[in-house]
């Protein structure tokens, strides 16, 4: 019996020790020795460029971190930069260049962004919490980086036992057999199998009877500051009004109170060449009105509406920050509360650095405490006057976009016509909500109507237009007494006259056509509504937008009885 017994006994041992040399023998590491490898979570990436690890730090390719980490990282080779943008960071590095900028304030680095092989590398720990990741070294060659909204599940082995490359059990081994109690990540089950990795960084597959699951933790984002809510009015919906300012501020001596008003923006700052350069007409006089009859001012700041200018300064990521830095500065100086881009007539090609100047300025406003909104047409066929605007993209980046809900028939459209009819503002509007929330859209609505002149010149109508408000349009209604008819169509009044052989149309709008496209907000429940511009309404026309933007029950009952 007891020779029996250690016969069997040496055959354990002989099979332990043959298993384990079988293990030894195939053993397929997943590591050529001569390579640096990025593990993200529980995968090898293998088709970017491989990471640089040196003294401890790692630096990853711009390929990987956009492909793998942020979609909307941006390197600019012209100035051989890398921005990082959320919505209330910008971080900036420079190759070879020890400091960063965050919010562009300095951050000392490490080891900087450089290039290699004419491939920029950034250093990647610096970056953990605007990223909510965490980076760590499995060793001197391998990186791993884990998403801190990734649940972390921790396992111990209850044997000594190696992991498989695939979920079988004749699948070669990936690790020589681990000591029992050695713990492991935990990723997915498969079967009766796990997906782990190591300690050291080798990922691969072991039954679930020689493991067992110890805890799971979730360690979420990093804490921040409570978020910065935009302006919101004590009442109902936003009521604003563009100032139209060119040279001269008016004479706020002169200027009524107007009833209902939230915001008023001026047209004060804009890009005028490729360098960057802002100019600037705000006026601290008009801020103090203002701010005494409880108006929020936001600067408008525009383009100039010049695409090649645009072009020079979007595609230049030290012009953007030279112009972002200018309006900062002035919103400061002048004690603004938000800024207003209105940047029109912008070519396609440059659609996509639209949104990244808009990404950069963004968290910046919010630092400083201001609202930020920007303007946009309706979504239509035409390249430089919709197509430029990635209004999804753009929604991101704003507080509110206002939608400049006019010029249906422009000053020099071949036909005749509504600048902003009813059903085409509705219809439109039901387009721009497919791709903007609806709690950051303003509707933008015309003070102006045109007065269109058709003539016959060699058998043909020519067609031409001019801008009139409303207050000048009345005074032609008087003068010319014409016979004004509902249409129904526009939600508008119509008139038209023939003077020396010359037609005269106008698309009247009043209090009435107002009444009708303010009743949007409410309707589809927008941020408010926006009018361009100042001084072209007339005197009844506050009243109606102040009881559609504010008169929330009034609006209810309205909206009962027209179901």
């Amino acid at each position: 019996m007891k020779k029996f017994i250690a016969v069997l006994l040496c055959m354990v041992i002989l099979a332990a020790g043959a298993a384990f040399y079988i293990t030894s023998l195939w053993t397929q590491s997943p590591y050529a020795e001569d390579q640096n490898y990025l593990l993200i979570g529980a995968d090898i990436i293998t088709d970017v460029e491989e990471p640089l690890i040196e003294d401890g730090n790692i630096l990853l390719s711009f390929k990987t971190i956009k492909k793998y980490l942020d979609s909307n990282v941006f390197w600019d080779d012209k100035v051989q930069k890398v921005v990082f943008t959320t919505k209330d960071k910008l971080i900036t590095m420079k190759t070879d260049k020890l400091t960063a900028m965050v919010n562009q304030k300095p951050f000392d680095l490490n080891v900087p962004a450089r290039m290699v092989d004419d491939v920029p590398y950034i250093p990647i720990k610096f970056l953990e919490d605007m990223l909510n990741i965490q980076v760590n070294l499995a060793s001197n060659r391998i990186a791993v980086i884990d998403y801190n909204k990734d649940a972390v599940i921790m396992g111990e082995l209850m044997v000594n036992k190696g992991l498989k490359r695939d979920a079988t059990i004749f699948s070669p081994y990936v690790t020589k057999p681990l000591k029992k109690e050695d713990k492991v990540r935990v990723f997915e089950q498969v079967g009766q199998w796990y997906k782990v990795r190591t300690a050291d960084g080798i990922i691969g597959y072991l039954q679930g009877k020689y493991l067992n699951i110890t805890e799971a933790t979730i360690k979420g984002p990093p804490t921040q500051e409570p978020d910065i809510e935009p302006f919101k009015p004590d009442k109902g919906k936003i009521n604003m009004v563009w100032e139209h300012v060119i040279n001269k501020n008016p004479d706020v001596r002169k200027l009524k109170p107007i009833e209902g008003l939230d915001v008023i923006s001026p047209t004060w700052f804009a890009v005028v060449d490729g360098e960057g350069n802002v100019a600037n007409n705000a006026d601290m006089e008009y801020v103090e009105w203002a701010h005494k009859n409880g108006y929020q001012v936001w600067g408008l700041a525009s383009n100039d509406f010049n695409p090649d200018i645009t072009h020079e300064f979007l595609n230049n990521t030290d012009i953007r920050e030279k112009i972002i830095s200018q309006l900062l500065i002035y919103a400061k100086l002048y004690k603004l509360d938000g800024i207003n881009i209105d940047f029109e007539n912008i070519y396609v090609k440059d659609r996509d650095m639209l949104t990244q100047f808009m990404r950069e300025l963004y968290p910046l406003c919010r630092e400083q405490g201001l609202t930020l909104s920007m303007d946009v047409t309706f979504i239509s066929g035409s390249a430089n006057w919709s197509q430029c605007y990635d209004r999804k993209a753009l929604a991101e980046a704003v507080d509110y976009m206002a939608v400049m809900a006019y010029d249906q028939h422009w000053a020099t459209s071949p036909k005749a016509g509504s600048v902003a009819q009813y059903k085409w503002v509705e219809n439109n509007l039901k387009r721009i909500l497919e791709e903007v929330p609806e709690e950051k859209v303003i509707l933008g609505m015309p003070f102006y109507t045109r007065l269109w002149q058709e003539e016959k010149v060699d058998g043909k109508t020519k067609v031409t237009s001019k801008a009139l408000s409303m207050g000048k349009v009345q005074s032609i209604l008087d003068e010319k007494k014409p016979e004004v008819i509902w249409d129904q169509d526009s939600g508008q009044y119509y008139a038209q006259y023939t003077e020396d052989g010359v037609t005269y149309k106008i698309w009247i709008e009043d209090a009435e056509s107002i009444n009708l496209k303010s009743s949007l907000v409410h309707k589809y429940n927008l941020a408010g509504a926006a009018a361009w511009r100042r001084g072209f309404e007339t005197e009844d026309i506050w009243p109606v937008i102040a009881q559609n933007l504010k008169e929330t029950d009034d609006y209810s009952q309205w909206a009962q009885a027209n179901k």
